[in-house]
């Protein structure tokens, strides 16, 4: 099981009430982060469980080919540093005490420098020799989705309690595309919440339309250039006035599948691994009831 951490304490601070530890400081993102590895782990029982990390939220090498890449998530520059990514401050606070209980807990965490937790997601997928649960809200993800592989998406867009599981027929069924061609889709389509600004004037039904007919997105582009394809004229203008944006946006949608991750222990313990400490941190920040409800769950694996 892969999880796309910041999709899901994202979703868990704007999800769960605030509450604040005897501090004063906020804690509903731990806590609802903690819930949720409670549910999926009790639901699942994954032999293996990753919370997939941004060690960099907007890539370098991603913005040199497409500039607009997120750009509408960053904050003004801060402490000498850029691309600050813009988080409620009472979230940002957060993320130091979610990392402290996982390493208490003894669940594994893993980044790359350099790359976004989806990088790191793809390249877990492609590199597995088991099926693979991925849990995110993100629909970037879906063109990771391989039914012959057992690579399928937990979607919790609409709440970790009412996921959705997304196979190739679920995607099918969706946008009228297989799941392979889901990046080229989202290419062609657009993201505002990335900053993808797509083809002017290709939306979903067009975009499925094209991939059902052409395949990818480089057949699209060659039939383009081809007169005696069969293309109708509006497409094909739009396809070529977006040249220059088609030459480098599959690179910056496509999640990589390469990254040398080394070699962490995956495996899900089966109790935590710092007892005490897991226990010093429920107290300190108010957190009693959702670590305990992690570590019945965790002691309770067949």
């Amino acid at each position: 099981m892969l999880l796309d951490s910041a999709s899901m304490y994202f979703r868990a601070f704007f999800g769960v009430p605030e509450i604040k530890g005897p501090d004063g400081t906020p804690v509903n993102a731990v806590r609802g982060f903690l819930d949720f590895i409670s549910r999926l782990v009790g639901d699942y029982r994954p032999s293996d469980l990753v919370c997939c990390w941004d060690d960099d939220w907007r890539p370098q090498w991603r913005v040199d080919l497409l500039p607009s890449y997120k750009a509408h998530r960053v904050v003004a520059e801060r402490s000498g540093v850029p691309d600050v990514e813009e988080v409620p401050d009472p979230l940002q606070v957060q993320v130091p005490i979610i990392l402290e209980v996982l390493e208490a807990f003894g669940l594994c965490v893993v980044g790359a420098p350099g790359y976004e937790a989806d990088d790191v997601i793809g390249s877990f997928a492609a590199q597995a020799q088991q099926p693979v649960d991925i849990v995110s809200g993100d629909r970037d993800l879906f063109q990771l989705v391989d039914d012959e592989r057992d690579v399928r998406m937990l979607y919790i867009a609409r709440g970790v309690g009412n996921h959705e599981r997304v196979t190739n027929d679920w995607v099918r069924a969706k946008y009228g595309i297989d799941a392979r061609q889901y990046a080229d889709f989202a290419t062609l389509r657009g993201d505002a919440s990335d900053g993808l600004p797509g083809v002017a004037g290709v939306g979903e039904k067009t975009a499925a339309t094209l991939l059902g007919r052409f395949g990818d997105l480089d057949g699209i582009v060659a039939a383009s250039l081809d007169p005696d394809a069969d293309m109708g004229p509006g497409p094909r203008a739009k396809i070529k006035a977006a040249a220059d944006y088609l030459r480098v946006a599959p690179q910056v949608v496509a999640v990589a599948r390469d990254l040398d991750l080394g070699a962490p222990s995956t495996a899900l313990p089966r109790e935590p691994r710092d007892l005490a400490r897991v226990a010093e941190l429920g107290a300190r920040w108010g957190l009693e009831s959702p670590v305990q409800r992690l570590t019945e769950v965790l002691c309770s694996a067949p």
